[in-house]
Formats: structure tokens, C-alpha cells, sequence
């Protein structure tokens, strides 16, 4: 009679191996849902910075560009040289328009002067005048008197009261003439007045021309990197038209649209840990700056209006500013624009 054949005894190693993978994934699948329980993450977010557009405030032709493309420039930097060749040449007829404004001040102020001394001269005649009609009066009465003793002859009278009455009618009119030399006076005084005026106009816009010769050469107006440029020498620029822009290089922060469930857990002051997606080996530390009064979508060029009766809710995300700590430590490898992931403890 034939022995059945043993039973092959199974191998307590499978059942370890199985145990121990799920006891490790046992293991991670807790830390996943602890640290989901614990902390609220985004990945909704970027690096900010500073950028600055370059902008010509005169419209010219570029003579010179002093950078290339990404270069590292410092506030007060030569950028880009305009052709002032133009803006010289007005300088320059403003400059001779001035001179003839000088001449014309000079000769209102001589019109005034020979005026002051017209007026001189007809205050003279007015005392002459009031002399001879004082004398005209005086001989009138003493040959009236002669007269009513028949000393004189009626014709003699008659000479007198004819002096008389011219004397008086001179006197007037050298009375009229000092009214009208003190009138003309006063208008070339208006005149010299205007014309002071119009050299100060002129010399103003000489000094804005000035000022614009100056905006011919643009600077730096902060410390950073060049972007893209988007004009060559020879090419004419508006003013107002964007050359290019400056990045800055100093000054980063993370701005993460978080959820407005995960709002509880964040303030400003709160510690965050930020994790780039171009570089995630580093493990950067953040501090809540401040969180944006308003949703995302109220600052989209059309906000979404739920009153419409077509209300269909969506969880809407906050912008939350926050700094990065010791960004010196990692200037290099920032750069606006970039994704990164921010986690906050949600106690």
C-alpha cells in the first residue's frame, strides 16, 4: 500500500515580508492622513518680487543701450542714451527768444523813463503857466483900474482880458498834458511788467527743456536684473512705451491662494513651510505677512455675480502674502514666477 506524499510546510518568510509591507504602508498611510489632519497646504502658489517697468518720459530716437539682456544693474545705472540733437537745437532758439525778451524790457523800461522825465517837464510848464496867468489877472486888474480913470484906451483893455484868457487856457492845457503823461505812465509801466513776465515764461520753459535734455539719458531706478529688452539702437520710442523691465533681486515673497476652509489656521505671524518645485531639497521657512481682504475673484477683470439665479457654489481661495525668512540664503535660486508649495499647521 502506497504512502501519501507529505505536505510541503509553507514558508514563514512570504508571510513576514507581507506583514512588514503592510505595516510600513500602514505606517506611511498614517502619516499621510495625520499630517493631512493636522496641517493645511496649497500648491496654488508662486514667488513675487518687485518689477519695474522702464518707461522714456520724451519720445527720441535710442542712441545707446547700456545693457544686455538679464544684466545686473544697480540704482542710478546708465541704461539707455535718446538723441538729444533735436531738444538742443529748441534749447537753442529759446535761448535766443530769451535774449530778445531782454532787449524788449530794456526798451519798455527807457519808453518809462523818457516818460517819468516828460512828466518832469510838464509839471514846469504848469508853474510857468500859472505864473503868466497870475500876471495875466494882475495886469488885467491894474488896467481896468486905468481904464475907469480914462488912463488907457478901450483897446489896451481889451489885450489885457485877451492875456488873461489865453494864460488861463495855457494852463489848462499844460494841466491836460501832465493827466496824459501820468496815464502813458502807467501803461508803460504795464508794459515793463509784461515784459518781465514774458522773460519769466521764457526762462521757465528754458529750464523745462532743460529737464527734458536730462530725461534723454534713462537710469536705473532700482537695484535688480534686466528682462527681455524690446527696443535696438536706432528705433524711435513714445514716451510712456515700455523698453523693458528691472526685476528686483533682493526682495521675495510668496503669495498662496489658499481655500477659504484653510483660513482658520493661518495669521499674520504664522510660521509656514515653503517647498519649491525647482528646487525641492530646500526647506524654507515663511512667515505670514498679511491675507488679502478679498477673494481672487473680485479682482478678476469680470467678477463672478451669484446673484444671477445661475448660482452654482464653488470654493473660492485667498491670496495670502507671506515673507520668506533668510531670503539672502537663497537669492540665487529665487526668481519670480516660481511654483511652490506652502504648508501651515492648523493649530
Amino acid at each position: 500500500m502506497e504512502q501519501a506524499p507529505e505536505k510541503k510546510k509553507s514558508s514563514p518568510i512570504r508571510f513576514i515580508i507581507i506583514g512588514a509591507v503592510l505595516l510600513i504602508g500602514g505606517y506611511f498611510g498614517y502619516q499621510k492622513v495625520h499630517f493631512a489632519m493636522t496641517h493645511e497646504s496649497t500648491d496654488n502658489a508662486q514667488i513675487e518680487t518687485q518689477i519695474t517697468p522702464v518707461l522714456p518720459r520724451v519720445a527720441g530716437y535710442v542712441k545707446t543701450i547700456a545693457v544686455k539682456d538679464y544684466d545686473s544693474v544697480k540704482t542710478g545705472d546708465l541704461l539707455v542714451e535718446l538723441d538729444d540733437a533735436e531738444l538742443q537745437q529748441q534749447l537753442e532758439e529759446m535761448k535766443a527768444d530769451y535774449a530778445q525778451a531782454e532787449v524788449d524790457i530794456v526798451n519798455a523800461k527807457a519808453a518809462l523813463n523818457n516818460a517819468i522825465v516828460s512828466l518832469k517837464v510838464n509839471k514846469g510848464n504848469i508853474d510857468i503857466s500859472a505864473l503868466k496867468k497870475q500876471k495875466a489877472l494882475e495886469d488885467l486888474q491894474r488896467d481896468q483900474n486905468l481904464f475907469q480913470s480914462e488912463a488907457i484906451t478901450k483897446k489896451q483893455l481889451d489885450d489885457s482880458k485877451f492875456n488873461a484868457e489865453n494864460a488861463g487856457k495855457q494852463l489848462d492845457n499844460s494841466q491836460n498834458d501832465l493827466s496824459s503823461a501820468q496815464s502813458r505812465i502807467a501803461v508803460l509801466d504795464a508794459n515793463v511788467k509784461k515784459s518781465e513776465a514774458a522773460l519769466a515764461v521764457k526762462q521757465s520753459r528754458i529750464n523745462q527743456q532743460k529737464l527734458k535734455l536730462t530725461y534723454t539719458k534713462i537710469y536705473a531706478p532700482q537695484n535688480g536684473r534686466i528682462g527681455k529688452k524690446t527696443i535696438s539702437e536706432g528705433q524711435f520710442v513714445q514716451a510712456g512705451t515700455p523698453l523693458f523691465s528691472i526685476v528686483n533681486d533682493s526682495i521675495f515673497w510668496v503669495v498662496g491662494n489658499f481655500k477659504e476652509n484653510q483660513l482658520y489656521a493661518l495669521s499674520a505671524g504664522k510660521k509656514v513651510d515653503i517647498t519649491m518645485d525647482a528646487f525641492p531639497d530646500f526647506k524654507i521657512k515663511g512667515t505670514v505677512a498679511s491675507l488679502s481682504e478679498a477673494t481672487g475673484a473680485k479682482f478678476a477683470l469680470l467678477p463672478p455675480d451669484n446673484a444671477s439665479g445661475n448660482f452654482v457654489k464653488v470654493t473660492q481661495r485667498v491670496p495670502v502674502k507671506i515673507w520668506i525668512d533668510e531670503v539672502a540664503k537663497y537669492k540665487k535660486e529665487l526668481r519670480a514666477g516660481l511654483s511652490v508649495n506652502v504648508v501651515a499647521e492648523n493649530k
